[in-house]
């Protein structure tokens, strides 16, 4: 336990001191948020949004690079530390080399989308119809990715449970393939859509992991534990630059990938249902924003005065951080009602 927090602690001081020269070096290549014809996850035009945080235009945008790039060398640097050390490193699917590659596949890959889509709205908005990348073919990107991730859980890990508190364990056998891809595409939207006030989206995702933590670890799960102790350190440097008024924020590279890599590791722990209940705001966004673009298609008018719900409060005058500090209670609330299911018997 104690090489774990010391990771952490590792992880959170190198990402610190690499992120103040890092924002200065995304300054001077300009990729920068941009306000024009800004969109949201669903391609929907948002002037609400940009009313509110319009004066937000010309921060750095791209973080999620730096804690993708900083804490994946330091997972490869922590195994010979462990080795040196003689620590054992355990795995509960006695496949320590799939479990590593199903979790970096899923940390970079989906980074790359959103790095794409960042410097598609940064570099080429005057030049394309649409800002970044057009729905549909994010997603095509998004589902082929989160296929290749769940095959990798089912085939090399071979997960094909669903276990539920109080009801049983279903034996999905493939169809689990369908389940995990599905759960994995959620999530990495569901995050993207939360990551619209100063230190929402960071501060639910260090909760979250936080709860992951203490579960992995109690299953000795070596990869899992360094992996999060990490990454959870390089969170935490993060939203100490992005918590209001933001200096740096995630850009689609981050969102996409942390919301994906969430997933991945609540099907890992092979706790979805406590993942759905640790992450219960990220639920919340994205299905009100699912419902009122479903509403406005389908009954032409709106089911809520504004989405996602972060927005709907900032709509009705609550400030910011009043905000994001009331989701990070209930995050703690969620994130303990979650331990709870995942140690029920």
């Amino acid at each position: 336990m104690a090489f774990i927090i010391g990771f952490l602690l590792l992880s959170f001081i190198v990402h610190f001191i690499a992120l103040i020269p890092f924002i200065n070096i995304l300054y001077h290549a300009k990729l920068q948020r941009q306000n024009q014809k800004t969109t949201d996850a669903f391609d929907v035009p948002t002037p609400i949004f940009d009313s509110f945080h319009g004066k937000k235009s010309g921060t750095p945008l791209g973080g999620g690079m730096l804690v993708i790039a900083v804490t994946t060398l330091l997972f490869f640097i922590s195994f010979p530390i462990l080795y040196y050390f003689w620590i054992p490193i355990h795995s509960v699917y006695n496949n320590v080399g799939s479990e590593i590659k199903v979790l970096l596949f899923t940390f970079v890959s989906f980074g790359a989308i959103g790095l794409y889509d960042d410097v598609r709205k940064v570099f080429f908005a005057g030049n394309q119809k649409f800002y970044g990348l057009r729905l549909r073919h994010k997603l095509i990107l998004q589902i082929f990715l989160s296929l290749i991730a769940a095959y990798y859980l089912y085939s090399e890990l071979h997960i094909h449970i669903i276990n539920v508190p109080f009801i049983g364990v279903w034996d999905v056998g493939i169809l689990y393939i369908l389940f995990a891809s599905f759960v994995i595409l959620s999530f990495a939207n569901a995050f993207n859509i939360s990551d619209g006030l100063d230190g929402l989206s960071c501060g639910i995702l260090m909760i979250a992991l936080t709860a992951f933590w203490v579960i992995s670890h109690s299953i000795l799960d070596t990869p899992l534990s360094v992996f999060i102790s990490i990454w959870l350190g390089g969170v935490i440097a993060f939203l100490y630059f992005n918590i209001f008024p933001a200096r740096i924020f995630l850009g689609d590279v981050g969102a996409l990938s942390f919301g994906a890599t969430f997933a991945v590791i609540g099907l890992l722990l092979g706790k979805p249902f406590s993942l759905l209940v640790v992450g219960g705001l990220y639920v919340l966004e994205i299905l009100t924003s699912l419902l009122q673009l479903l509403s406005k298609k389908y009954r032409g008018k709106k089911l809520f005065e504004v989405a996602p719900f972060h927005l709907l409060w900032q709509k009705k005058g609550w400030n910011e951080s009043t905000i994001v500090f009331r989701a990070w209670i209930f995050s703690v609330l969620l994130a303990t009602l979650g331990l709870w299911f995942a140690f029920m018997k």
